[in-house]
């Protein structure tokens, strides 16, 4: 008996739990902070500078990182591509838990939690984005938790309200893509308001669709990185289908990639010669931008497209990645970084330790979820009562 009890401990005493449980203490003895002596305590935001690491980090680049699931399920129930089926349930459920995440993050920013629900149900300013926005993710959050329910469902043996879920499947993955191409355009379409603030290489008119055709590849990327990560700390959980069909998805998802990744190169070229902002290239911030845009776009592009030619994945894994830093880079550019570029230096913002430790904090929160869904409920593996549906 003590022998059972001494192994227990061990495998629950890991290296990850033992991280992950300091950055989470650590996090919450912010939150109190955060909630007791208001944000001023934890963030260097000010008048010029209201929005900082948590409105261009945690929501810009959690939203554009959750897209895997929207664009998983299209492929798979809109488009027919089955092949994909064994990758919906792990970007469905990573992409709940970021929606989860980038709404409990808003709640840092704005406090008062107890009022989220006030501008949807209580006083509906329909005029302005932020609505739409707050309104389309609310929504889509709904969407994914429901799509979501199945894998619960087996695991809990509700097979009744689990098969009335699953026909919804199609309803819901068409009301999800609609809700997505919504929100994903409109984060984009906020900077619309602030032309003299962002820096006109990052403004243009454009600049909801280069939000959203971002977030295709970035959805993409993020399921190859997803797949990835799971297949390397949780093989253990996989079925045969689903370790069969691994190559076939990142194969599939990074020629995809590819392809979409080359087009908003394009439409970028296009928008700054609508604007005429030729000129501004020659600049430093012009430099930057390249190296966003060849750097960060046009150099992983190239990856997924040799990768998917010569069946690498190991190529296109590494193009995922960089990919994904790449959309993290143009979200905090737009939002921060271009963002009050006139400002002085002495007044530009950059984030408190705390600031960073709290996004560390919640993202932690969303792996350790993630983490105890996947080990335990089926979302890696096929439920063997329901393998006829699939």
């Amino acid at each position: 008996m003590g022998s059972e009890k001494t192994i227990a401990q061990k495998q629950f005493v890991t290296p990850f739990n033992v991280v992950a449980a300091i950055i989470i203490l650590v996090g919450l003895v912010i939150t109190v902070l955060r909630f007791t002596k208001g944000i001023g305590a934890v963030t260097n935001l000010d008048n010029n500078n209201p929005w900082g690491l948590w409105i261009g980090f945690d929501l810009l680049c959690g939203v554009a990182l959750a897209a895997g699931g929207y664009v998983t399920s299209s492929a798979c129930y809109i488009f027919g591509l089955k092949k994909y089926h064994s990758a919906v349930r792990p970007a469905i459920l990573t992409a709940f838990l970021g929606y989860a995440m980038v709404v409990l993050a808003l709640n840092y920013d704005v406090g008062r939690p107890w009022r989220l629900p006030y501008p949807i149900f209580y006083s509906q300013g329909t005029s302005s984005l932020l609505f739409e926005v707050g309104l389309c993710v609310f929504l889509y959050l709904t969407v994914l938790f429901v799509e979501w329910t199945p894998a619960a469902f087996e695991w809990l043996g509700l097979k009744k309200i689990r098969n009335w879920v699953v026909r919804l499947t199609l309803v819901l993955t068409i009301f999800g893509v609609i809700l997505s191409t919504l929100h994903q355009s409109s984060l984009g379409a906020l900077f619309l308001i602030a032309p003299s603030k962002l820096h006109p290489l990052w403004y243009s008119e454009y600049l909801h669709v280069y939000f959203f055709i971002s977030s295709i590849f970035a959805g993409l990327s993020m399921v190859i990185f997803e797949s990835s990560m799971a297949h390397k700390w949780l093989h253990d959980k996989m079925d045969e289908t689903h370790l069969a069909e691994a190559d076939g998805v990142v194969l599939g998802f990074g020629k995809a990639a590819s392809f979409i990744m080359m087009g908003y190169i394009g439409i970028k070229i296009i928008g700054i010669a609508v604007d005429n902002n030729w000129h501004y290239l020659t600049t430093g911030w012009g430099l930057w931008f390249l190296v966003e845009l060849i750097g960060f776009v046009l150099f992983p592009a190239i990856l997924y497209s040799v990768g998917s030619r010569e069946k690498n994945t190991k190529l296109i894994k590494i193009a995922a990645i960089w990919t994904i830093l790449g959309i993290v880079l143009n979200r905090l550019n737009v939002s921060l970084i271009a963002f009050n570029w006139r400002l002085p230096a002495s007044e530009r913002y950059f984030p408190s330790f705390m600031e960073v430790w709290t996004t560390i904090f919640i993202i932690t929160i969303g792996v350790v979820i993630y983490k105890f869904i996947a080990t335990r409920m089926p979302i890696l593996y096929e439920h063997p009562e329901y393998k006829e549906d699939h």
